[in-house]
């Protein structure tokens, strides 16, 4: 289950990307939830995907 808090989902995504996942879309597929409201509420804290980084910042 993904965090519904922004910062828990902060690290938990950026922890995923990390380990995981080559990118955010592949990332988001696999965990069933959609990329725009992930990035709609990590947005909420002022963090944003950098895909070349592949995290958000």
């Amino acid at each position: 289950m993904v965090p519904k808090d922004p910062v828990m989902l902060l690290s938990y995504i950026n922890t995923q990307l990390r380990d995981f996942y080559p990118n955010l879309e592949e990332c988001c597929r696999s965990l069933s939830v959609k990329e725009e409201e992930v990035k709609e509420k990590l947005a909420m804290v002022d963090y944003y995907y950098d895909d070349r980084q592949n995290q958000f910042v």
